[in-house]
């Protein structure tokens, strides 16, 4: 009898009043705490800080160029991130049981795989971007303008959406095979799965984005020997546009390559879960660094973010306020 009480302190069902129920282990109370405030916190200052973001751009006249456009696509994906992924990946990081239903433990996983393919496709897209804007500054706006970006974009998703589906087709399709109990979220993926995802989400984006960076550096150092004092602001400009967002390039990727690394390593076996949870929330965490990053080295942002949070916006013809001031 006194087996059986201690049992039933270190042993709860997810729902108690059904008996295909999953078991939970009882973890402290401070630990609870602890990782709630953590997830609440970067949650909300990841939507707060992107839709920063998304708002001084899309008010903003002087902002609707190719490349900010761009970036707008980008902090949507980080929203979302935000939203929905950081919370309830955070939610795994701490609870054993899977309260949101079957359908959204099918739907959650493709919201996920969908929101970082597309992030990391924009990165792609602004590489090119960038390399077209610093190696043949005099024919960009022939080559990029807002129309052709956004179709860019538009491919982009729907691409990131299809090849999410196909990934992740048995489990969207067949939910009841993954799951032993009521309760359970548990994703599997087939290893050759892993292996095509891991080249088409980090080796091939690496393959094209580091050597598109390598001959940036290359060209903007060449060229700024080269130019006159006309032309050698508008160089200059476009030098740190680059290099700003080489460092969001090469932070994306440093924190999907451990991600990566994980699951070829274990694979999605149910005893690894806490660490494909973390994994995975590590690859969410990189959409609160964004926002932070423009903060640190594009004065536009700061100074938007200025006029926003003053409800300057709010005035008459705020959206032709001077966010790109002459520098010295």
């Amino acid at each position: 009898m006194l087996q059986k009480t201690v049992q039933n302190l270190t042993i709860r069902y997810c729902f108690p009043d059904n008996n295909l129920s999953c078991t939970k282990s009882i973890r402290p109370e401070a630990e609870y705490i602890v990782v709630y405030i953590f997830v609440s916190i970067t949650s909300v200052f990841t939507v707060f800080l992107n839709l920063l973001v998304i708002v001084s751009i899309s008010h903003f006249k002087q902002l609707h160029t190719p490349t900010n456009v761009l970036i707008l696509s980008l902090a949507v994906a980080d929203l979302i991130a935000g939203l929905i992924l950081m919370p309830v990946q955070g939610m795994k990081l701490i609870e054993p049981c899977w309260y949101f239903g079957e359908i959204f433990c099918s739907i959650f996983p493709l919201i996920l795989y969908v929101v970082v393919t597309a992030s990391l496709g924009n990165l792609v897209i602004i590489s090119v971007d960038r390399f077209i804007a610093v190696n043949d500054p005099l024919r960009y706006p022939l080559k990029v303008n807002t129309n052709r970006v956004v179709v860019s974009i538009v491919v982009n998703w729907l691409f990131s959406f299809v090849y999410s589906f196909y990934l992740l087709y048995e489990s969207l399709i067949y939910p009841e095979r993954n799951h032993s109990c009521i309760g359970e979220c548990v994703l599997y993926v087939k290893l050759e799965y892993l292996i095509l995802d891991s080249f088409v989400c980090l080796v091939a984006p690496c393959c094209i984005i580091i050597p598109l960076y390598m001959k940036i550096c290359f060209v903007a150092k060449r060229q700024a020997k080269q130019l006159n004092s006309v032309t050698d602001k508008k160089a200059r400009s476009e030098k740190k546009a680059a290099r700003t967002l080489g460092i969001v390039v090469l932070v994306y990727l440093l924190f999907w390559m451990p991600y990566y690394i994980v699951t070829l390593s274990f694979g999605h076996d149910e005893n690894d879960a806490l660490i494909i949870n973390m994994m995975q929330w590590i690859v969410c965490m990189n959409s609160l660094l964004n926002p932070l990053i423009y903060a640190m080295f594009y004065r536009w942002f700061r100074l938007s973010t200025k006029y926003i949070l003053t409800l300057k916006i709010l005035e008459p013809s705020s959206e032709y306020f001077n966010l790109l001031p002459e520098e010295k």
